[in-house]
């Protein structure tokens, strides 16, 4: 299994930091929790998830900026994902409930911004990431 690390297209293997081994959608408390195949979980808050967006209308492309630059406040439809989508073995595809569906969040990109507190204290500290740098993917249509 390999893992893409930036847009240029190069692969790098998969890591245990990079391998997911459970995910799941918790609609009730809001919240989507990831087991690595090295013991490590990750928990995002939806609306944590939906600012994380990597794709080219929230992050911007080209020189422009994206939807998310312009700090907007999210609304319970953008923040409420009605469904979750596996992109390979190197992504999911959150579907928000305004539509927007368009982000494929690599996993990379998802343990090395995992918000715990040893992750975020790492961070703080200047340590590097525990995975290679993530790019960032897009399909279909943009809302």
């Amino acid at each position: 299994m390999t893992t893409p690390t930036h847009a240029s297209g190069a692969y790098a293997p998969a890591t245990p930091q990079t391998t997911a081994v459970s995910i799941h959608a918790d609609r009730a408390a809001a919240t989507l929790a990831i087991e690595w195949s090295d013991g490590h979980a990750t928990t995002y808050a939806f609306e944590a998830l939906r600012w994380l967006c990597p794709c080219a209308y929230c992050r911007g492309e080209a020189g422009m900026p994206g939807w998310l630059d312009s700090a907007p406040t999210l609304t319970l439809e953008q923040v409420q994902l009605t469904d979750l989508h596996p992109v390979g073995n190197y992504a999911i595809s959150p579907h928000w409930a305004d539509g927007h569906k368009t982000g494929y969040y690599p996993y990379v990109l998802l343990r090395d911004r995992c918000p715990c507190a040893e992750c975020t204290a790492r961070r703080a500290a200047g340590g590097q990431p525990s995975t290679p740098p993530a790019a960032a993917g897009t399909h279909e249509e943009h809302r």
